[in-house]
């Protein structure tokens, strides 16, 4: 009897740590919120520039731990291409055409891997421009508050990367710099 017993108790325990193990890293489906932002920066022969959205769609699963990030997967962003403004019509129109945006509507990034590092994490992705998809590595932040989790960075790359020409003006005598900068302050919450 004394044998039955303890094994009872042991397969008991074993039961709620397994469902404790469940429900304490259990992953949670996320989607992006509203007030996220993407901006593009870049220079020019006359003046640096930027270009920036608020209309971005996107969604993750992720794991906390202790109200940190332990793991995220099934992560994707993805913005309208022409959603992304300079405030000045003419760039705008130049940008469209150099995106080729009426061929590829989105900018895209696909999440593959979220390593941890001393200051957040290295976000390891595919980015989607004009057609075109590059891998990209890049520092990220985070800040969780109540149920929302924020991820700040900034990725730099050059146009020529995804096949765009860089946009000119005026004849030639205004040009894009190749290089540019995706910064990126988006916030995701539980999805409803």
């Amino acid at each position: 009897m004394r044998k039955f017993s303890f094994s009872i108790i042991h397969i008991m325990f074993l039961a709620a740590m397994m469902i404790f193990h469940n429900t304490t890293f259990a992953q949670t489906n996320y989607t992006l919120a509203t007030g996220s932002t993407l901006k593009v920066t870049g220079t020019s022969t006359l003046h640096d520039w930027e270009m920036v959205s608020s209309t971005a769609s996107g969604k993750a699963k992720f794991t906390l731990e202790s109200g940190k990030v332990t793991g995220a997967k099934d992560l994707v962003v993805t913005m309208p291409a022409e959603s992304i403004k300079s405030g000045k019509n003419g760039m705008d129109k130049n940008a469209y055409s150099a995106l080729n945006t009426k061929t590829h509507k989105e900018v895209k990034f696909v999440l593959k891997e979220l390593v941890s590092v001393a200051t957040g994490f290295q976000a390891v992705g595919d980015f989607t421009i004009a057609g075109v998809t590059q891998t990209a590595k890049f520092p990220v932040t985070y800040a969780v508050s109540g149920e929302k989790i924020t991820f700040k960075g900034k990725y730099d790359c050059k146009l020529s990367d995804f096949k765009i020409d860089p946009p000119t003006a005026l004849m030639g005598t205004v040009k894009t710099g190749n290089e540019v900068s995706i910064h990126f302050d988006i916030a995701f919450q539980p999805t409803k």
